[in-house]
C-alpha cells in the first residue's frame, strides 16, 4: 500500500511556469506579483484587514489561496512583500492569488478578539458572527472585487491559523473549494494545547500566555517580546513559582485575559465545551485535507478529531488525513528526514509539500490532473514507510489487549491465576516532580517527543514494564486505551502513561555523532499522555479518590502509526507527574487553579495487575 513517489507533477508545473526554484524570495514575489493591502467589510460592519499578492500575469485567472491568522500579515505596507507565498515555495511559482487576513481584534483588524471563537450554528441577523461567516464574507468579496480570479478559493493554515481552516469549511461559501487545517485546535480542554484530558500544560501554555495575551485596545500591529524567565532552566522556574495562583501575583498581574479564564474554568463546562469545534464539522462541502505530526506536541489531538469528525458527520466532499513523523507545523519547513536522533529514511517534508500538499489544491482550485485522493496518507515510524489507506485506523488494524504483568513484564496473556496478581507501587512527591526532558531551557524543546527515557526508567517514582525481545514486527495503528486500575494514598492524582521502543544494545550510533548519542538500548517515546485523576468518570464532574482503594482510571492517548521492530522491546512507564510540561497536582482535592503550597501533598501510588483489576492497554495492531 506504499505509494511510489511521482515526479510527474513536479515537472509539468516546471514546463508550465519557467524559473520555477524550490524558494521564492522577495525578489521573486515583487516581481511577479503586486501587493494590495484591503479593509474587508464583514456583514456586522467590522473591516478586516488583508493583504493580497496578485499575479502580474493575466493570461489566465487564478485561485485564491487563503490564510486567516491572529498573530500577523507582515510585513505592512503595499511596498512591503513577504519572501515566500502560499503553502510553501511552490505555490507562489505556480500562480494563485494569496491572500492573508488579520481576524478580528488582532493586527489592524477592527472588532473583538476572542480565543477560540465558539461556532453558532443557527444565526439570526447580521450580528450574529463567527470565523466561519468571516471567512464566508472575505471569500465573497474577494471574488466580487479582484479582478482576473477563477471563482475558488481554498483556505489553509497551521495551529492556531489552522483551527480558522477548520472552521471555515463550515456553512462554507459556494466559491470555497478546498480546506487545509493543519494542526488544528478543536479541543482545548480534551487534548491540544491547554489541557489533555483536564490535566493543564504548564511549560507551553503559560510561555504562549505571556507573550500572545497582551491587551490591545485599538487596532495596532501586536508583536510580543520574549518572556524572560531569568533562567534557561524551565524545571527550576516553574517549580520556584509555586502553585499556578501565583503566576497573576507575581507575573501576569491579572492583565493576561485568556490565562484568566483558564485559571476560572477548571472543568469541562459551557466555557470550553462551546469552543469545541469538533462538534460542529457537519456537512462540510469543500475537500478537506487535514494534516498533523505523529510527533506534534502541541496538537496531535487536533487533525485525528479533525478527521474523525468530519468522516462521522457526513462529509459532502472530499475528506483526508495526512499524518507523518514531524512536530508542531515540521511539515511545512526543512526535509523531515530525522527528528533528533531519530531517522526517518526519507526527506518525509519535501515528498508531503511536492507530492500531497501541492497536487491536492492544484486540483480542487485548478482542476489539475495528479491528484489521486485517498482516505488517509500516513507514515508508519520504525519501518519508516508512507501507506495509503482507505481508512483511518487501517480497516487491517485488529483490537489487541497487552496487560501490566508481574516482574515489570508486558504481556499480550492476561493473569489468570491468584499467584499472578499483585500490585506494584511507587511514591508520588509534587516538591520533585518528575521531568519531561532533560533538556534545559525556558523553551519547551519539541524533540522530547522521541527523547531517550532511560533517565526515567532509573527514578524511583517511575514505574517501567517490558516485553521480551520481539521475534517480529509489532505495528500498533490507531488509538491506544488505557485502563489503570490504581489506588492513591491521596485524594486526587495525575497519571501519566508512556509507551516506549527499546531499541537492541547493538544498535549504530549515528554519523556524525556531535552529542555523543548512543542507541544502544535507546528508550524511544513514542507516544505518551497523561489522565488528571479526578476526570476518570467525568470531565464536567470531577471526583475525589477514596485514598487507597482501588478505582478504575480509563483514557485515550492519541493515536500512533509505529512498529517496534524485531529485536526491540516495548517499555510502558507509568508515573504521576511530567514537569513542567503539566502542571503538578497537589494529589489532594481542591480547585488546583487556586491551591496553595499546603495542599500539595505526597502519596502513594499502587497500579493493581490482578485477575479482577488487570491493568492495560486496549490497541490495535496490523497483521
Amino acid at each position: 500500500m506504499t505509494r511510489p513517489r511521482p515526479v510527474l507533477a513536479l515537472v509539468t508545473l516546471v514546463l508550465a511556469w519557467p524559473g520555477l526554484a524550490l524558494a521564492q524570495g522577495v525578489d521573486y514575489v515583487r516581481a511577479n506579483y503586486t501587493k494590495y493591502e484591503h479593509r474587508i467589510p464583514m456583514r456586522d460592519g467590522v473591516k478586516l484587514f488583508t493583504s493580497v499578492y496578485v499575479p502580474k500575469d493575466k493570461s489566465q485567472p487564478y485561485p485564491f489561496i487563503m490564510q486567516r491568522t491572529p498573530y500577523s500579515v507582515a510585513p505592512y505596507g503595499i511596498d512591503k512583500y513577504r519572501d515566500n507565498l502560499g503553502p510553501s515555495p511552490l505555490f507562489g511559482k505556480a500562480g494563485y492569488i494569496v491572500v492573508y487576513q488579520d481576524v478580528r481584534g488582532r493586527n489592524l483588524s477592527e472588532g473583538e478578539f476572542v480565543d477560540i471563537r465558539p461556532h453558532l450554528p443557527k444565526k439570526s441577523g447580521p450580528k450574529d458572527i463567527d470565523e466561519s461567516s468571516d471567512t464566508y464574507d472575505t471569500i465573497d468579496w474577494l471574488i466580487k472585487n479582484v479582478p482576473n480570479n477563477n471563482g475558488k478559493a481554498g483556505t489553509w493554515g497551521i495551529s492556531y491559523p489552522g483551527f480558522y481552516a477548520a472552521a471555515s469549511s463550515i456553512d462554507s461559501h459556494p466559491g470555497h473549494k478546498a480546506a487545509s487545517p493543519q494542526a488544528p485546535l478543536v479541543d482545548w480542554f480534551m487534548g491540544d494545547d491547554v489541557h489533555h484530558n483536564g490535566a493543564f500544560f504548564l511549560h507551553q501554555t503559560f510561555n504562549f500566555d505571556a507573550v500572545f495575551g497582551v491587551p490591545r485596545p485599538v487596532p495596532k500591529l501586536q508583536g510580543g517580546s520574549r518572556f524572560d524567565h531569568g533562567t534557561p532552566d524551565a524545571y527550576d522556574f516553574f517549580l520556584k513559582l509555586g502553585p499556578l495562583s501565583r503566576a497573576n501575583e507575581v507575573y501576569f498581574k491579572g492583565d493576561r485575559a485568556f490565562w484568566n479564564e483558564e485559571m476560572d474554568h477548571p472543568n469541562y463546562d459551557e466555557y470550553w465545551q462551546k469552543r469545541a469545534l469538533w462538534k460542529h464539522l457537519k456537512n462540510t462541502k469543500p475537500a478537506v485535507m487535514t494534516v498533523g505530526g505523529w510527533f506534534d506536541a502541541e496538537d496531535l489531538y487536533g487533525p485525528l478529531k479533525t478527521y474523525e469528525s468530519i468522516e462521522a458527520n457526513g462529509p459532502k466532499s472530499e475528506n483526508v488525513l495526512i499524518m507523518g513523523p514531524w512536530t508542531h507545523g515540521a511539515w511545512s519547513r526543512g526535509d523531515g528526514d530525522s527528528l533528533a536522533a531519530v531517522k526517518f529514511a526519507s526527506k518525509t517534508g519535501v515528498f508531503y509539500r511536492e507530492e500531497i500538499e501541492f497536487p491536492f489544491f492544484e486540483f480542487h482550485l485548478k482542476g489539475k490532473p495528479g491528484w489521486k485522493p485517498t482516505k488517509a496518507w500516513t507514515f508508519e515510524t520504525g519501518k519508516n514507510e508512507w501507506h495509503r489507506h482507505d481508512a483511518w485506523p487501517p480497516r487491517e488494524a485488529k483490537p489487541k489487549t497487552i496487560f501490566f504483568r508481574e516482574g515489570n513484564k508486558l504481556a499480550f496473556e492476561p493473569p489468570s491465576k491468584p499467584e499472578d496478581g499483585g500490585y506494584d507501587e511507587y511514591p508520588s512527591d509534587p516538591a520533585h516532580p518528575v521531568p519531561y526532558t532533560t533538556t534545559v531551557s525556558p523553551d519547551y524543546p519539541r524533540e522530547f517527543m522521541v527523547e531517550d527515557q532511560r533517565f526515567a526508567s532509573m527514578r524511583p517514582d517511575v514505574l517501567t514494564y517490558v516485553t521480551d525481545t520481539l521475534e517480529e514486527d509489532l505495528t500498533l495503528a490507531g488509538p491506544i486505551k488505557v485502563e489503570l486500575f490504581a489506588a492513591t494514598s491521596g485524594s486526587d492524582s495525575d497519571f501519566v502513561v508512556k509507551i516506549i521502543d527499546v531499541y537492541p544494545g547493538d544498535s549504530a550510533d549515528p554519523e556524525p555523532n556531535p552529542t555523543g548519542i548512543r542507541m544502544g538500548g535507546y528508550q524511544q517515546l513514542v507516544r505518551g499522555d497523561v489522565m488528571r485523576g479526578r476526570f476518570r468518570n467525568s470531565f464536567e464532574k470531577p471526583e475525589a479518590f477514596t485514598p487507597n482503594e482501588p478505582t478504575k482510571v480509563p483514557f485515550l492517548i492519541p493515536d500512533t502509526y509505529h512498529t517496534f521492530r524485531p529485536g526491540h522491546k516495548m517499555m510502558v512507564q507509568v508515573q504521576s507527574s511530567w514537569f513542567p510540561l503539566v502542571d503538578r497536582n497537589p494529589q489532594t482535592f481542591v480547585d488546583i487553579y487556586k491551591a496553595k503550597e499546603k495542599d500539595f501533598q505526597k502519596a502513594m501510588q499502587k497500579v493493581y495487575r490482578e485477575p479482577a483489576r488487570a491493568s492495560r492497554l486496549d490497541v490495535m495492531v496490523m497483521p
